[in-house]
């Protein structure tokens, strides 16, 4: 008998492997029809019903507080990257045992998706301001609830598990009620105030806007010298005499708001005198100028003086009391300009004063606020200049820089003319900076100072102390960003909740027009409240002021004010209205969002439930980094990097996208793009491979095969030994939410441990011994065990696969995701064991890499043509001499020679080939082939019933 004649003979003798789960995953065909049949048996409805039975049985309650992102437009990388980390810690807890409900959110309010339909309004040529306010709020309100709609399926395609008809939204009735209840908790406990301030405000938008809604970007702007001449000098030797203050700033169109000029008392300054000038600076010979003496060599290069004198130094205190005049008076400014002493002012750039126009900058107004000097409201909402100031009416402000140049320089030639101090435009330039722009319209914004609604940071309420002191108690991961929240909390400004739009939840508050106090009545707060629960925020427009006032108050003596609250504060209070209530914990459990949310959702969050309830609303947070493309630039649609989540779940499959996401160090910035996923592919492959060998190594396994601890080969007890450990890592991972690193080190175990090592050993006992014996009766009762691990282990992250792994072998029926993560007897965690593995396994590494070297060279064509010659020391002897090489090493032979008296010849193991006999010798076995396991042995051939296979080969076939 030929050997090919021989071999079919026998095949049907193997016991091959057999599943219906392919090699191949069809993602996108396969996971549309998986969701499709999760909803068919009502999955969410059976883990609900799973988390009231540990509810009633006294189970933990585990709540993840879903971060409610923006219902407008598709879902981007982020989100995905953001739902799927949610959507694993979730399922991993619920699998853990824990009661887990989690309940969607989404942000509905506010400027973006009011601007998409004031653009649809521009595109027909209609004006905003002509429509009705409740018609407009109507069309916001359908525009949010489509992409509501769209983004609640997109994450469900994600395979996120979530109660979606139980979701939250900003714009609900309920949620507009509650939104309006938090706002009254600090009118009502003194915290709400109006006031003037200034604010982060968008010309374009017509809006101030939160530090949260700002990007920045390059930005060239027109930068001016300005001299402000000396009229009240303090000195007493009358340094200050004929001297003008020189001010740089980047922003010209401010000049006119200017009140004071800034010094530092710890600043040494200077008054010089330009004695040469360069033909064309602007300054003229005998010019005095008083500087900060660290910047005046850096002024005279950058105005054109060639050269100059020092004639007086003194320090900033000798500034006080001085005063200056506008460098405009004469042309309708005609106010004094004091130099008052600032912390802020700094010698790192320009001349050591600062000019500071009270209504355009945060230091600029506290300091003028300080000595009593009123704030100009000069800049309109569109950005012009008000109709009533001089010379510059009407203007926008980012079109002044000329105009105010303009001024500026005929000031300066008058007083040059007239011998006086120095007056007007120094110099003028430009520079490229950074500059923050609104985030939605991309235009640039100002500052500018407006009547506000503020939360106060450090009234009586002293929530910032508070908050600052429950975040000591809060657990950030990763640990270092702790200092991120902290710092920002601790240098923040009141808060600014007050925006001028129309779609939102209005801050539904009444001012007395006489004494201009805001109305603080629990009662009228009430009926304010009751009427949003049942027609939502709409109540406010739609009803009369007495509805809400009650005949208590006239409402002819009270102004209702329209400002709706910044979409921060409304995501801010989503604690109030889902946690608490329906087995969902408060404070959360954890908060998981991206790392721009600590100026975001994180800290309006704290500083919301500090300011009604004295707590912080979540245990945890967790933050995750930005998604860049594979070069590590950002994502933009002009430079064609973009990665869509829908894209990659029709060519490639969510799963591919979870896994991407967990084998990514989340706490950084991550990295995606064709080359990635493909390697994600890749890994993905790997680990479906594993579950498909498994799942055919069990085909028709039963409960009657398993073989009890004790009784299993001390392989298998090896790798239970190694579940234990990762089953310590799973749940190290759920406790601490750090989930970084676990899945590749779940990956190298399915890879390094199981398919390049396990299981090669054990296949010849899984294909070739007798179905009752206990080797192989061993083998399968780990298959058993792997299986149920890696399923449930990977269930959070390959929440379909592993489905179709549970299905290959349960059913239809079943779903992995109805299971737990399997427990880990004690008596399987052998540390002394694993040790001895680690040694077995150093030694097998140095006999494979010579057959291998053996087989490139020619000796061999395959392992099992391979004998191996293998020496021990006699203390190895008793540590390696009792397990079977030819089994471990995958060979037909082994030979083990004992040299009595030799020293340790692998744990301490040299290199030193062809020298000793340490080296493993690799040579052709000797005998036949057997036809059913191909082993090559001298026993092949002494049944004469079947001459073509080994003894253990005959017994099978005989049976």
């Amino acid at each position: 008998m030929t050997e090919s004649k021989s071999t079919d003979l026998y095949r049907d003798t193997v016991f091959l492997p057999s599943t219906s789960f392919p090699m191949r995953g069809g993602l996108p065909k396969k996971e549309p029809e998986i969701l499709t049949r999760w909803k068919n048996i009502g999955l969410d409805e059976a883990i609900q019903q799973k988390s009231n039975d540990r509810l009633a049985a006294g189970h933990k309650v585990f709540t993840l507080h879903d971060g409610p992102p923006y219902a407008n437009g598709h879902l981007h990388i982020g989100h995905a990257l953001n739902k799927i980390i949610k959507d694993v810690i979730n399922r991993a807890h619920r699998m853990n045992g824990e009661v887990v409900r989690y309940i969607p959110g989404w942000d509905c309010h506010g400027l973006p998706i009011e601007w998409r339909i004031e653009e649809e309004y521009r595109k027909a040529g209609k004006n905003k301001d002509d429509v009705p306010v409740l018609q407009f709020r109507a069309e916001c309100r359908n525009y949010a609830k489509n992409w509501l709609s769209t983004q609640s399926a997109e994450f469900q395609r994600l395979g996120v598990q979530a109660e979606w008809d139980n979701r939250y939204a900003t714009m609900d009735f309920s949620s507009e009620a509650t939104i309006v209840e938090e706002i009254g908790r600090f009118l009502l406990n003194g915290s709400l105030y109006r006031g003037l301030r200034p604010v982060m405000w968008s010309p374009v938008e017509k809006t101030a806007l939160a530090e949260a809604e700002i990007e920045y970007h390059d930005h060239t702007s027109v930068t001016i010298f300005v001299a402000f001449p000396i009229v009240n000098d303090p000195t007493t030797d009358k340094r200050l005499e004929g001297t003008s203050a020189v001010i740089w700033t980047t922003t010209p169109w401010t000049i006119p708001a200017n009140r004071a000029i800034a010094y530092n008392t710890e600043i040494t300054y200077q008054v010089i005198v330009a004695d040469t000038v360069q033909e064309d600076s602007f300054v003229n010979i005998g010019a005095k100028f008083l500087v900060a003496q660290d910047l005046a060599e850096a002024f005279c290069s950058q105005v054109g003086i060639a050269s100059h004198s020092v004639v007086h130094s003194l320090p900033g205190k000798a500034l006080a009391g001085a005063v200056a005049a506008h460098p405009l008076r004469g042309k309708g400014f005609d106010y004094d300009v004091p130099l008052l002493a600032g912390d802020f002012v700094t010698t790192e750039a320009g001349t050591g004063l600062v000019h500071c126009a009270p209504a355009h900058g945060e230091d600029d107004f506290y300091l003028c606020r300080d000595h009593q000097i009123g704030v100009d409201e000069l800049v309109e909402d569109d950005g012009r200049y008000v109709s009533t100031l001089p010379l510059f009416a009407g203007i926008h402000v980012f079109k002044a820089s000329d105009p105010v140049c303009e001024q500026l320089t005929l000031v300066r030639e008058e007083s040059k003319q007239t011998h006086k101090a120095f007056a007007g435009l120094v110099s003028r330039s430009s520079i490229v900076h950074s500059y923050p722009h609104s985030w939605r319209s991309r235009a640039p914004v100002i500052y500018r100072a407006t009547p506000q609604w503020f939360i106060a940071m450090d009234d009586d309420r002293e929530i910032r102390k508070n908050a600052l002191s429950v975040l000591e108690g809060v657990t950030f991961v990763p640990a270092q960003i702790r200092n991120r929240l902290t710092s920002m909390v601790a240098s923040r400004p009141d808060w600014c909740i007050s925006r001028q739009r129309a779609w939102g939840v209005p801050i539904a508050v009444f001012v007395n027009k006489e004494t201009r106090e805001v109305l603080r009545d629990e009662t009228v707060m009430k009926r304010i409240v009751d009427a949003f629960k049942v027609e939502g925020a709409d109540a406010w427009y739609t009803s009369p002021a007495s509805r809400f006032l009650g005949e208590k108050y006239n409402a002819d003596d009270f102004e209702q004010v329209f400002d709706i609250v910044d979409v921060w504060f409304e995501s801010g209070s989503t604690h109030a209205f889902v946690l608490g209530k329906d087995k969902l914990n408060f404070p959360a459990d954890l908060y998981l969002e991206g790392s721009d949310q600590h100026r975001g959702w994180f800290q309006s969050s704290l500083l919301e439930c500090v300011g009604t309830r004295g707590v912080a609303p979540y245990k945890a947070i967790v933050t995750n980094g930005f998604v860049m493309d594979e070069q590590g630039r950002k994502m933009s649609k002009s430079l064609g990097n973009v990665v869509a989540p829908q894209d990659v779940n029709d060519s490639m499959g969510a799963d591919i996208l979870r896994l991407w996401v967990m084998n990514s160090d989340t706490n950084d910035d991550l990295r995606i793009g064709k080359e990635i996923l493909k390697q994600q592919g890749d890994l993905y492959r790997r680990l479906r491979n594993t579950l498909r060998w498994l799942l055919g190594g069990l085909d028709g396994f039963s409960d009657a095969e398993k073989v009890s601890y004790d009784d299993l080969p001390e392989l298998e007890k090896w790798v239970l030994h190694r579940l234990t450990e990762l089953h310590q890592v799973i749940q190290q991972a759920v406790q601490s939410h750090e989930w970084v690193g676990v899945y590749p080190t779940l990956h190298h175990f399915c890879t390094t441990d199981l398919s390049a090592f396990y299981f090669d050993i054990r296949k010849d006992a899984l294909y070739c011994d007798d179905k009752s014996s206990l080797r192989r009766r061993a083998v399968r009762t780990v298959l058993d065990i792997l299986h149920r691990c890696l399923c449930t282990w990977l269930a959070p992250v390959l929440c379909f696969t592993a489905e179709e792994a549970w299905m290959a072998r349960f059913g239809e029926g079943k779903s992995v995701h109805l299971e737990d993560f399997s427990t880990m007897p004690s008596e399987w965690s052998n540390d002394a064991l694993a040790e001895r593995w680690v040694q077995l396994r150093a030694v097998r590494r140095i006999i494979t890499t010579e057959i291998e070297n053996a087989r490139r060279e020619g000796v061999i064509k395959s392992s099992l043509q391979a004998a191996v010659d293998l020496s021990f020391s006699e203390q190895e002897a008793e540590i390696f001499g009792q397990y079977d090489w030819a089994e471990l090493v995958i060979v037909s032979q082994v030979d083990v020679n004992i040299i009595p008296g030799a020293a340790s010849l692998y744990t301490t193991r040299q290199n030193q080939a062809g020298e000793g006999h340490d080296i493993p010798r690799v040579r052709v076995a000797s005998g036949h082939k057997c036809a059913r396991c191909w082993k090559v042995l001298d026993e092949v051939g002494q049944n004469a019933d079947h001459p073509e296979l080994c003894l253990r080969c005959v017994d099978v076939v005989s049976q």
